[in-house]
């Protein structure tokens, strides 16, 4: 059953070790889980034998899968910033999921306003009462009344907090967890 939560993941790195992260926000931003893996050091024998598919069968097989084995919170929604990720992360979690980002665009009629774009799966969302709206890529096959149950979760978490925010703490956990240094 999923809760009145946010979920958020992130997978960064380099070609020598690539590391996840996700965090399970209340709808005001206040963490409620965090979880991560241990760094993936892939073998040069590795990077060889997948070639280019390796970043893609890393995040996707290795690291998405553990960190949502590892999450005991079932969010309403899952929120990541890497289209490699986001269709296996609908397919794996079973729950909706969404890439967000910023948008350059000025503010839509009103707030909670959707409005489809000329890119396939692509959204603008008006999450916040004031401001630009949120750009909003769905996995492939996504169907209208998922978007719109989305944009209704992504609205009223806009109310009380910065949708995007949460990144900013995922990428100085992934330097901290790097480095030991914030």
């Amino acid at each position: 059953m999923a809760n009145n939560f946010l979920g958020y993941m992130m997978i960064e790195g380099t070609d020598s070790s690539l590391r996840g992260v996700a965090l399970i926000t209340d709808t005001r931003g206040i963490p409620k889980e965090f979880v991560r893996t241990d760094p993936l050091r892939p073998e040069a024998l590795d990077r060889i034998l997948y070639g280019e598919s390796f970043s893609a069968y890393a995040k996707q097989s290795l690291i998405l899968e553990n960190l949502l084995d590892a999450v005991s919170n079932d969010p309403q929604i899952w929120i990541c910033n890497d289209e490699e990720i986001l269709e296996p992360l609908k397919t794996v979690s079973r729950i909706k999921s969404v890439m967000l980002e910023e948008s350059p665009h000025v503010p839509l009629d009103a707030h909670g306003h959707i409005e489809t774009s000329a890119e396939p799966n692509v959204y603008l969302i008006q999450a916040y009462v004031n401001g630009a709206p949120l750009r909003a890529e769905f996995p492939e096959g996504t169907r209208t009344d998922e978007v719109e149950q989305s944009a209704g979760i992504l609205t009223e978490a806009g109310k009380s907090m910065n949708i995007l925010e949460p990144f900013n703490r995922l990428q100085k956990s992934l330097s901290y967890l790097a480095t030991g240094r914030a």
